[in-house]
């Protein structure tokens, strides 16, 4: 894939996927919703403050009363809520409204109500950047603070299950270091080595992994044959695996906030994909986000 507009056109001939928000009296939540509610994406049950979703609905000139609202003014009531409609069968897809995400994680983590797998949550984002070829993934910027090896390979497994349920069938993974070489001082280059050999014998399966690589290495061809730097990910990675939360932070807010990139995202691992965007993200970047959510709901769950 090499721009949202692909991803758009795996939902259209489908029938409409079911989201539940939970504390949806938020505008740009509301902006998206109504549009995958329009173009028949998705069919939203819309949990939380009735009069106050119905005011910013007139406010953003949207017709909401077509849509299935629950009114909850307790926001974790909502979340539980929310987790209850996706256990019933009555949802596909949560999304997460005007609440704290933690609060969200705790109703879908709660162990007898909850959501939970035996998988790792992690968050996985997508990404359409100006200068680069295709789209391309990058995980974990949002969940998991310091991921040790173990944890980096779940985070790494469950990025392959969303880039193939969206046809990238053997994605090339770099292992994102601050230098190229396996450094015993620098963790992160210690678990790129370990990954790439974990691959390369079948502990993770369907990709090729190769790292430590730099990001000049990962996404340009030419910085990494400047180098001398001989790697089948080099240039042409699919997905890119952050050491730790801030890289990733500061690696995607400069993508969007510099170049412009446009963003989507989803925290997997739970029984059903979540859209838990942040509350400074676009209308647009929540709305591609459900869209991502629809697209491997059907292959990952």
């Amino acid at each position: 894939m090499e721009n949202f507009a692909q991803l758009e056109q795996l939902l259209t001939g489908r029938g409409p996927g079911r989201i539940a928000v939970a504390a949806a009296h938020d505008s740009h939540v509301l902006e998206s919703v109504h549009g995958v509610w329009q173009k028949g994406y998705a069919a939203p049950i819309l949990i939380g403050d009735k009069e106050k979703i119905f005011a910013i609905a007139d406010e953003l000139e949207i017709d909401v009363s077509h849509m299935t609202i629950i009114k909850e003014l307790d926001d974790r009531r909502a979340a539980e809520m929310a987790v209850n409609l996706v256990n019933n069968r009555e949802a596909d897809v949560l999304m997460k409204g005007a609440l704290q995400t933690a609060d969200l994680l705790k109703a879908v983590l709660e162990r007898d109500k909850g959501l939970r797998t035996n998988r790792l949550l992690s968050h996985v984002g997508l990404y359409e950047i100006n200068g680069y070829h295709k789209l391309l993934f990058i995980t974990d910027g949002g969940i998991n603070i310091a991921p040790d090896l173990k944890q980096k390979a779940d985070i790494v497994t469950n990025a392959i299950t969303v880039a193939r349920a969206l046809g990238v069938e053997k994605p090339k993974i770099a292992v994102l270091a601050a230098v190229e070489t396996v450094n015993p001082a620098m963790q992160p280059t210690l678990d790129a080595a370990a990954l790439t050999l974990m691959s390369q014998r079948g502990q993770i399966k369907n990709c090729i992994i190769d790292g430590p690589l730099a990001m000049d290495n990962a996404i340009n061809l030419e910085a990494a044959v400047h180098k001398g730097i001989s790697s089948p990910v080099a240039g042409d990675a699919d997905i890119l695996l952050v050491p730790n939360i801030e890289a990733g932070n500061i690696l995607v807010k400069a993508l969007i906030f510099l170049s412009n990139a446009r963003s989507c995202g989803i925290i997997t691992g739970a029984r059903v994909p979540l859209v838990v965007t942040s509350r400074a993200e676009s209308s647009e970047a929540k709305y591609y986000s459900i869209l991502l959510a629809l697209a491997i709901h059907d292959q990952i769950c």
